[in-house]
């Protein structure tokens, strides 16, 4: 068995898992994407942001920008994404009560409250 001095060992960089924004069809760091699963309510699905990263079930990965929320919102990504007729307002909400705190720490905005100009 050869064994290799400290200054020759390989060094292995960190990989990151990555995956693919149903928005805007890019692919980021997993770390970057926001996670959306389905939840069951009174017989309907619904879509939720998956702050923890620990729910249950399939998964589906968004850019925490308005505009991939609207583009995903547009292309009617998120059925797709979760093979299944789903309820996307609790992720509208979200961005938008993402943009409102937004406002309230001084960004400004272009009027559109699903967008927040940086």
């Amino acid at each position: 068995m050869a064994s290799f001095p400290d200054a020759q060992k390989p060094v292995r960089a960190a990989v990151m898992p990555q995956r693919t924004c149903i928005g805007c069809r890019r692919r980021d760091d997993q770390a970057d994407l926001l996670r959306l699963v389905v939840t069951a309510a009174d017989g309907a699905s619904a879509v939720v942001v998956d702050e923890g990263r620990r729910l249950t079930g399939r998964g589906a990965w968004l850019h925490p920008d308005p505009d991939c929320m609207a583009l995903a919102v547009k292309r009617r990504a998120f059925g797709r994404a979760f093979k299944a007729n789903v309820d996307s307002r609790a992720v509208e909400s979200y961005f938008h009560a993402q943009s409102t705190s937004n406002l309230k720490a001084g960004q400004k905005t272009d009027g559109n409250p699903m967008s927040a100009k940086r």
